[in-house]
């Protein structure tokens, strides 16, 4: 089990209502429906991935998140989780608004583009770096909005969003972001996730 998603479902109370938005193969949604007893639902754009989910007997509807989560009532869930896929989206900012509406709180993860690895390879290497969190290179690669745990934070306090708890992850190592720790917690966290209200 990917160590992201430990964090998520340890975050998530049992019996709560989740939607798990570009679930993917639906990896997370089986861990939180059979481990923490989660009514647990999934918004997937790529077909494949929705067959997968399927397949495993989890709850999917094939969409865009980008326009079609005006769909989902106000509050409809206890929480909405957003895993590596802020990034992607032509306008991130619209859709963690409707991220909030939909949800009663929220989790988003990141890769965290201000990892002392990624600035290193581009100060040194003058490229695009490929890591683990950040797999493809310049010219293949879905995000479109890079940014950092430190963008993140300081968006949610700008926006007046409740930042409610922020871990960082390493390998299988997490910590707690706090504003005190922020700057070097965002050089040595490869991902940011993020409980918000």
């Amino acid at each position: 089990m990917k160590s992201e998603f430990k964090v998520i479902a340890d975050l998530l109370p049992n019996n709560s209502k989740v939607l798990d938005v570009g679930c993917g193969d639906g990896s997370l949604m089986d861990l939180l429906a059979k481990d923490k007893n989660i009514e647990v639902r999934g918004l997937e754009l790529d077909q494949s991935n929705v067959q997968k989910c399927i397949v495993k007997g989890l709850p999917v509807i094939q969409g865009d998140a980008e326009t079609e989560l005006y769909q989902f009532p106000p509050q409809s869930f206890d929480y909405v989780i957003l895993s590596q896929t802020l990034q992607a989206f032509y306008k991130p900012d619209k859709v963690l608004r409707e991220l909030l509406r939909i949800g009663k709180s929220v989790i988003v993860s990141i890769p965290n583009f201000g990892y002392w690895k990624v600035r290193t390879s581009l100060l040194f290497f003058g490229k695009m770096p490929i890591t683990k969190t950040i797999p493809n290179t310049w010219f293949n690669t879905p995000n479109l909005h890079m940014c950092t745990i430190k963008d993140l934070f300081n968006y949610c306090e700008d926006q007046n969003i409740e930042i409610k708890k922020v871990i960082g992850v390493n390998e299988n190592n997490i910590s707690l972001i706090k504003k005190s720790n922020l700057e070097m917690k965002n050089l040595f966290s490869k991902l940011g996730i993020f409980l918000i209200g």
